[in-house]
């Protein structure tokens, strides 16, 4: 519970700091919630990758990057969709399904299109403060690819 405390604390003192006003999630676009859904999801990604100890920093940019691809995304989400509350599929569909301008490089469009729905879950999750959903949905995703297995992970100093 301390942890959730201080989380708390910490995002008091950012919006106060910030001078941000209450959001209400739905009101979002589903391309306004994938994009802060990409940068929070790059973010959560980042700190499990680091946190597995020090190693060489394209050790960490590889395995940061093969996991915040759309072709991986797209893949966590199909192992999750059976999981996902209405309200969050509904999430998960606009985001899908909404038009965008610009498509990844190294990606098919449905991947593309299926990740954009998982990013704008993200971001709505997130908007909406509920971390403990968020955090569950990211951290059971991970472990269905895999990437939860401690054996699996080697660490090597830098």
């Amino acid at each position: 519970m301390e942890e959730s405390v201080s989380l708390k604390e910490f995002l008091s003192y950012y919006k106060k700091a910030m001078n941000l006003q209450p959001v209400d999630a739905d009101s979002y676009s589903p391309l306004i919630l994938a994009y802060i859904g990409d940068a929070v999801y790059e973010v959560m990604i980042r700190m499990r990758v680091i946190n597995k100890g020090s190693m060489p920093m394209n050790r960490i940019h590889r395995k940061t990057a093969s996991l915040v691809k759309a072709g991986a995304q797209a893949k966590m989400l199909r192992a999750l969709e059976e999981e996902l509350t209405e309200e969050e599929l509904a999430v998960y569909r606009r985001g899908r399904n909404a038009k965008s301008p610009t498509m990844a490089k190294h990606a098919t469009m449905i991947d593309y299109r299926t990740s954009t729905g998982m990013e704008a879950l993200v971001g709505w999750l997130f908007l909406r403060e509920d971390f403990e959903r968020l955090t569950e949905l990211v951290s059971r995703g991970l472990g269905l690819l895999g990437e939860m297995d401690e054996e699996k992970e080697t660490h090597h100093a830098v």
